[in-house]
């Protein structure tokens, strides 16, 4: 069970102790590479890789499911013990926020303290960056400027006339890296490299088109995500930028439940205490990969890496992975637990779904419950069966598992905005709390598009495991 807030971290350790040549006699004795010691991520468990078959392990006639399943092996991988809750992602809402007030403390009340101009070498830092260990001042102890600064972000609203923070202000602008698009041969950019057949003579002439996501906010306010095609010219051309809004919709309890009354909820459930321990929801696929990225972000500036060394980033699990983990790595078992008996043995429910119809408060909740509320499965993951559906980095498709290797599996589409709508489907796992037995079983897949947010999907984060670890994985 994670704590709200983690402020101890722990440094990666990089040991760089290459072997002499000299005094090595003439012979092959080998030379080191710097070594790793990466820590533990802190809320997260270790999955074992293991061998797995995926996919629905019997026919279903009335549900529509069909017995294909595909045997398949993944690596080790970190995978968050529970959900992301509301005080987690609202960890990464106050970072923009307060990223937000620092930029305006130096521009509009005009206090340099809050930008780093120059390294501790007296070089000039292009462009200058916020210094975060300088706290905000007070409203008490700001001065004029530098409270309306600081006030900046919120908004009044017309009606109740409630001051509260402006979710149409909380955006957060990202970069990332295509690594595998750029090693594709196709894509290298000497036209001699993209072709191994030396019966083929390369053309020097030949154009390679890309797809680049560029991000930008007009003159008037208004966010563009879009997708551009140009030829190839350098590595460049593989780094994407995105801007998302980072605020959950708090009104999708009133949208995903018609004639009813979840108004309590869309007022509550993200922004009160007694919620905090309560799986995020209302998050797209967007935001939560946005949040993958700001969570990869903030523990590299923690760590401090020197040399542009870089940590295996925080990601969404592909749908294999949350599988594997779900049944903690057996085939057998159509639940993260044992059998496929919904209660234990003193007929307690073992997770957070409609046992009945209508009856939500068989198992104990009527909606989303406290994360771990439950017992984790043999992995010790908490909710993999119910509470929320989760998000996973694989897209959508009906053929799923038949078309990916079966080693890793994974098949991703970066749908560009100009794509149909159809081509923007994700794949969510786990099942939810208003659903039945059946779709939160560990071998049913769903799906949702990237943009919807979504009162019953919230997600988790996983790591891959750096280094080399021949421990038998999960069994058959």
């Amino acid at each position: 069970m994670k704590k709200l807030i983690f402020l101890a971290i722990t440094a990666i350790v990089c040991v760089s102790c290459g072997k002499s040549m000299q005094g090595a006699g003439g012979e092959l004795v080998g030379a080191s590479a710097p070594s790793w010691g990466e820590p533990n991520p802190y809320g997260m468990v270790l999955v074992k890789r293991g061998s797995i078959e995926i996919g629905p392990a019997d026919k279903d006639s009335l549900w529509g499911s069909h017995q294909d399943p595909k045997a398949v092996s993944i690596d080790n991988f970190w995978m968050d013990d529970t959900e992301i809750t509301n005080a987690e992602y609202r960890q990464f809402e106050y970072w923009v926020k307060d990223s937000i007030i620092r930029e305006r403390l130096f521009s509009m009340a005009g206090n340099d303290l809050f930008k780093i101009e120059e390294d501790k070498d007296g070089n000039p830092i292009e462009p200058p960056i916020l210094d975060w260990k300088r706290p905000i001042p007070t409203e008490k102890r700001a001065n004029e400027d530098e409270l309306a600064a600081i006030k900046s972000v919120n908004y009044i609203h017309p009606i109740t006339k409630e001051e509260k923070l402006d979710p149409e202000q909380m955006i957060y602008r990202y970069e990332w890296f295509d690594y595998t698009e750029a090693a594709l041969r196709r894509n290298r950019l000497k036209p001699e490299d993209r072709n191994r057949n030396t019966d083929i003579q390369p053309d020097p002439s030949a154009v390679v088109m890309i797809s680049k996501d560029t991000a930008y906010i007009t003159e008037d306010g208004r966010i563009v995500n879009e997708t551009i095609t140009r030829p190839l010219s350098s590595l460049f051309d593989f780094l994407h930028t995105r801007i998302i809004k980072v605020h959950p919709d708090t009104t999708c309890w009133v949208n995903d439940f018609n004639n009813s009354y979840n108004e309590p909820y869309m007022r509550n459930y993200y922004n009160l205490q007694g919620y905090s321990d309560y799986p995020v929801v209302g998050v797209s696929w967007e935001q939560a990969n946005a949040f993958c990225t700001w969570r990869t972000d903030f523990l590299l500036k923690a760590l401090n890496l020197k040399n542009g060394r870089v940590i295996e980033p925080y990601r969404l699990p592909t749908e294999a992975e949350f599988e594997f983990a779900a049944r903690s790595g057996k085939t057998e078992n159509k639940y993260p637990w044992q059998g496929d008996l919904l209660t234990g043995e003193k007929g307690c429910f073992l997770g957070n779904f409609k046992p009945e119809r209508g009856n939500y408060l068989k198992d104990g909740h009527l909606i989303t419950a406290r994360v771990a509320s439950y017992s984790p499965n043999e992995f010790g993951l908490y909710d993999m069966a119910g509470n929320v559906s989760e998000w996973t980095s694989t897209s959508f498709l009906e053929s799923g598992p038949e078309i990916m290797n079966d080693m890793n599996p994974e098949y991703r589409y970066n749908a560009a905005k100009e794509d149909p709508y159809a081509m923007k489907k994700k794949v969510v796992r786990g099942g939810s709390f208003k659903d039945v037995a059946n779709f939160i079983r560990s071998d049913a897949r769903s799906f949702e598009y990237q943009n919807e947010q979504r009162s019953y999907i919230g997600f988790r984060c996983v790591r891959t495991q750096v280094g080399t670890n021949n421990s038998k994985g999960g069994k058959k």
